[in-house]
């Protein structure tokens, strides 16, 4: 039976993260989730699983929490969970990350098709997906706006920066998907209630047959910090009598910034 995996990532919920006054992110006490764009990955695996067939099945690396986010791919409707969560995995870089979840790939099964988000909203690097793709050795193509799997190939259309493009490509293949291709769907409580029951194999270094010395040379290039740029307002008032000398006196306040020729 075809297999297709999914990537899913556990980040912290970025739309509560906030900066102290020397802009350096504050995650503390932040609620962590599964990366958005990676449910719009699961929600195409689920949708191959179903219209052909296909075994599916999701992969993470992160810590034991990271369970919560496989537990949604789950009630979602994929068919196996593959934690990589080891104390030796802390600090990997994005190659490192690539690297696991390439064992996991092997582990579970293989697969001939890998998809996972474009990014992942807490670092937006979007190197992952191809790092993954040399690893396995196969063909690699990001944001995919389309997807239809044909025989041995996948057929996709790509958004590029001022028009679309068409491709068809050889599987086994990884490709990484944008929030346009589909709306994920929200599991009802059965699938909750299962999802809940499944077990999710959880496997450590020695497991995946990855050594501590190659995994500390997957640290080189780690993040090293992430900061808030300073932002400090003008603080021009533009006032007047009138709407129209209102909007003359803006127009002034925007040529002297060079807003305006």
């Amino acid at each position: 039976m075809p297999n297709v995996a999914v990537c899913v990532k556990y980040i912290p919920d970025v739309e509560q993260v906030r900066a102290d006054s020397e802009g350096r992110l504050i995650t503390e006490g932040v609620q962590m989730r599964i990366n958005d764009l990676d449910k719009n990955a699961v929600e195409e695996a689920v949708r191959i699983k179903e219209k052909l067939g296909w075994r599916a099945f999701a992969i993470s690396v992160g810590p034991e929490g990271a369970k919560t986010a496989l537990r949604e791919a789950l009630a979602m409707g994929v068919d196996d969970a593959y934690l990589a969560c080891d104390e030796a995995f802390v600090g990997l870089d994005t190659l490192g990350t690539a690297t696991v979840l390439a064992r996991l790939v092997e582990v579970a099964g293989g697969a001939d098709l890998v998809l996972c988000g474009e990014v992942s909203l807490d670092s937006f690097s979007g190197q992952v997906g191809p790092k993954l793709a040399e690893l396995l050795g196969w063909p690699c193509v990001s944001c995919v706006r389309k997807l239809e799997v044909r025989g041995g190939e996948a057929v996709v259309e790509r958004a590029l920066e001022d028009r679309y493009e068409e491709l068809a490509i050889p599987l086994p293949a990884v490709v990484a998907v944008t929030r346009e291709i589909n709306t994920p769907r929200i599991p009802n409580l059965m699938s909750i209630m299962r999802a809940a029951r499944k077990e999710i194999k959880v496997l450590g270094a020695a497991d995946l047959g990855l050594p501590a010395e190659e995994l500390e040379g997957l640290k080189a290039h780690g993040l090293l910090e992430v900061v808030v740029p300073p932002m400090e307002r003008k603080k021009i008032r533009v006032s007047g009598e009138t709407a129209e000398e209102i909007a003359e006196e803006l127009l002034k306040a925007l040529e002297a910034e060079g807003v305006l020729p």
